[in-house]
């Protein structure tokens, strides 16, 4: 009998079956012929930044342990680095796909949310967002199969910011399933950069000055500054120390503490065991599980020695409460994305 003589109950168990049996072997919704060798489960990624591809490398490693195609949609190519490893596509050569994960309500994950409404579609927070509910998230949240977040206490923002006021996944950040031995050089203090200015990819946080002023005070006092630079900020602000040529996670292994603006990276280096002190200019809005893993704030650059001499590692509750679960993050979050495509087809 051919597929499509089948009743609607025989190509249900069908697909069903073939999901269950080889994760994901769908192609939108139409399966693979049954000689053809199922292909790799296949989730499309629109994030707030649209070119900010590295919030979803962290989540490569795994991928190709389960044999998973992660693909992030970005709006033309202009924003893409050579060499980047996250593959990028545009809406318009998506193809086919088992699932469309949004990291935020934003334009671009509205507009692709709008544009591939026949695809499954989850929220994983894969970065801050603020407690306040973002105006294009009234646009899909009602088609939402499954939502994550990193900890419990980015799981109570996350359900602020989408406004959906239902159970929400805690899978633990990605980027602690391969930390470093916290191994301090003498004297050490790593920098956390932020953004200095806005960008087609992303905003920016104020901040930096004072951030800038820490460092000047910090190596008058004979501190060894070692910058993690954020993917975006400027790097000729920070030339005269000696800038990490690893991402800054791996370069908080070689920090007695670590200084910065409070951002998605800080809960991961608290798990490194790295103190942290969180420079808190006035203008900034950072969510409360950000500064709860800071041993110390600083609105002046003046404190910024006294703040570093005086920082100790967060606590392991106060770690849990911000960063989740340690270690298997990945494998969590690609298990509930399974599980919302299965849903999805079996339906």
């Amino acid at each position: 009998m051919a597929f499509n003589d089948m009743s609607p109950v025989s190509r249900r168990s069908l697909l069903a079956g073939a999901l269950a049996g080889a994760g994901l072997t769908v192609l939108g919704g139409v399966p693979a012929r049954a000689s053809a060798r199922p292909r790799r489960p296949r989730v499309l990624i629109a994030t707030n930044e649209p070119w900010g591809t590295y919030h979803v490398s962290p989540l490569l490693p795994e991928a190709r342990r389960q044999g998973w195609e992660i693909v992030q949609l970005v709006p033309d190519r202009s924003g893409v680095k050579p060499g980047d490893p996250v593959p990028v596509t545009l809406l318009d050569e998506a193809g086919d796909a088992d699932l469309l994960v949004v990291t935020g309500a934003g334009d671009w994950p509205a507009e692709c949310a709008a544009r591939l409404r026949g695809l499954p579609l989850a929220a994983s927070s894969l970065a801050y967002q603020l407690p306040v509910e973002a105006p294009r998230a009234k646009e899909f949240r009602g088609r939402l199969r499954a939502i994550t977040a990193s900890s419990p206490a980015e799981a109570q923002v996350f359900d602020d910011y989408l406004g959906v006021r239902r159970p929400i996944e805690v899978v633990g950040t990605p980027q602690t399933d391969d930390l470093p031995r916290h191994a301090p050089e003498a004297g050490t203090v790593l920098v956390l950069t932020s953004v200095t200015r806005s960008s087609e990819t992303g905003g920016s946080a104020p901040g930096t000055e004072l951030l800038l002023g820490a460092a000047e005070r910090l190596a008058a006092a004979g501190r060894h500054i070692l910058v993690g630079l954020h993917p975006r900020e400027d790097r000729s602000l920070w030339e005269r120390y000696e800038i990490s040529t690893v991402p800054s996670v791996q370069a908080s292994a070689r920090a007695e503490v670590a200084i910065g603006i409070p951002g998605t990276v800080f809960p991961v280096v608290a798990a490194v065991g790295v103190p942290l002190v969180g420079c808190t200019d006035p203008a900034l809005q950072i969510p409360g599980y950000l500064l709860s893993v800071c041993s110390r704030t600083l609105t002046s650059a003046d404190d910024a020695v006294a703040a570093v001499d005086g920082a100790e590692p967060v606590s392991r509750r106060v770690l849990y409460e911000a960063a989740g679960p340690v270690g298997g993050s990945a494998r969590r979050l690609f298990k509930v994305w399974r599980k919302a495509a299965a849903r999805a087809h079996a339906a």
